[in-house]
């Protein structure tokens, strides 16, 4: 059993929780909002609060997680270039000094396709220049089914 890390535990991540948990891994999904925490622990998931404008936020959730799935290529709220530029890219650089052996990024949804496009790389990057196991979800959030087999593939392939 593995620790996974949702940042972004919307519907959708609440759904993929809740399907990484009957494979048995354990879930922690992050919500900007203390609101949302008792939908993300209906979800079989421990709910905590985490900006991911705000690293400092995230990177305290880290403990025990083997991977992390950034969810965010529908994120509304911070300025999507952060999200999928130098917050994704300092995200990391910061893991690798972490126990989380890879990373799961959304590269699809609402979010103009140009950052999806740059997060993308920068999840490349960094996994050849640290050795990173990364998984790119290319598959569109708006068709759910696919999109979930989709993470949930993609997990699997990191664990």
């Amino acid at each position: 059993m593995a620790r996974v890390l949702v940042v972004g535990c919307g519907c959708r991540g609440r759904s993929l929780a809740a399907t990484l948990r009957a494979d048995g891994h354990a879930v922690r999904g992050t919500t900007r909002s203390a609101a949302a925490l008792g939908e993300i622990e209906a979800a079989g998931a421990e709910g905590v609060v985490a900006d991911p404008d705000r690293l400092g936020t995230v990177m305290a959730h880290l403990a025990g997680v083997t991977a992390v799935c950034w969810l965010l290529g529908t994120a509304t709220g911070p300025p999507a270039a952060d999200l999928h530029g130098p917050r994704l890219e300092t995200l990391l650089e910061r893991l690798v000094d972490t126990p989380v052996r890879g990373i799961v990024y959304e590269a699809a949804g609402s979010v103009e396709p140009e950052l999806l496009a740059a997060g993308a790389a920068a999840v490349r990057a960094a996994a050849e220049r640290w050795r990173m196991a990364a998984e790119l979800v290319e598959a569109d959030p708006a068709e759910h089914a696919g999109w979930l087999a989709a993470m949930q593939a993609a997990v699997g392939r990191l664990l």
